[in-house]
């Protein structure tokens, strides 16, 4: 089985986040990249098939030359080779169709991500992935076992859980769940040194134009000052909720 796992380069969650050029660009001094979460995750479980069904793991990011720390990464981790697309990640329908072509010229059978980054959480990519490599699809997977050509899955929805069966050519969005937090690796020094030797070739896109363009950023409100309330004045309390929280 060739699988191929989608990998977002994002910001650590706990950087600081600025923008520059009158809020039109994001301001990367100082900021801390790494694995989007949600595909590391993914990750994670491919590396599961790997070592108990004997697939290869390929890791593909579009992105410009800073991403190839995170790819490096990823291969410590224990990926087979990794590719990355030359072209800026600026818009999700120009990311999917670099990332079909992929697709479809490495001929894989299982293609991993996470269900979005968390960067802007668009939680588009896996869906249109899919429908342009007419592959099966399942969006917010939180577990996944594969039998030959067929693949059980389940995913989260409203209340619960729902069991799927499904067959090989598929495209998963997955998330925690698909395994535990616990089970993520941290590369030791014997996968870094390994990680330096293994492939990872760049390829050129295909020249998709973007969709979309960004305008401008904005920061959220700053939290405003706390007021505490004694815990017998349940007056006063009912009286800020309803005049000046307005929440009741």
């Amino acid at each position: 089985m060739k699988i191929l796992v989608c990998i977002s380069h994002v910001p650590d969650t706990t950087s600081k986040i600025n923008f520059t050029e009158n809020d039109t660009k994001f301001d990367t001094n100082g900021v801390q990249f790494v694995i989007n979460p949600y595909d590391e995750f993914s990750l994670t479980r491919a590396m599961w098939f790997k070592e108990k069904q004997g697939a290869t793991v390929t890791v593909v990011n579009v992105g410009n030359a800073t991403t190839e720390p995170t790819l490096r990464k990823a291969l410590a981790i224990g990926a087979d080779d990794a590719i990355r697309v030359n072209a800026e990640a600026v818009d999700g329908f120009s990311v999917a169709k670099e990332l079909a072509a992929v697709v479809k010229n490495g001929g894989y059978d299982l293609v991993l991500a996470g269900k979005e980054s968390i960067d802007y959480n668009g939680g588009m990519v896996p869906g249109m992935l899919a429908a342009l490599t007419d592959f099966n699809f399942v969006n917010g997977c939180v577990g996944m076992e594969v039998d030959g050509n067929s693949v059980t899955l389940s995913r989260e929805i409203d209340g619960g859980n729902e069991t799927l069966s499904t067959s090989l050519p598929l495209v998963v969005a997955g998330q925690k769940g698909i395994v535990e937090e616990k089970d993520l690796r941290i590369p030791n020094m014997r996968g870094i040194m390994m990680a330096r030797k293994k492939p990872l070739s760049v390829v050129e896109p295909v020249g998709i134009d973007n969709a979309t363009s960004i305008q401008s950023f904005e920061k959220p409100a700053p939290k405003g000052a706390v007021k505490l309330v004694d815990a017998d004045n349940v007056d006063e309390l009912i009286n800020l909720l309803h005049n000046e929280a307005k929440v009741i």
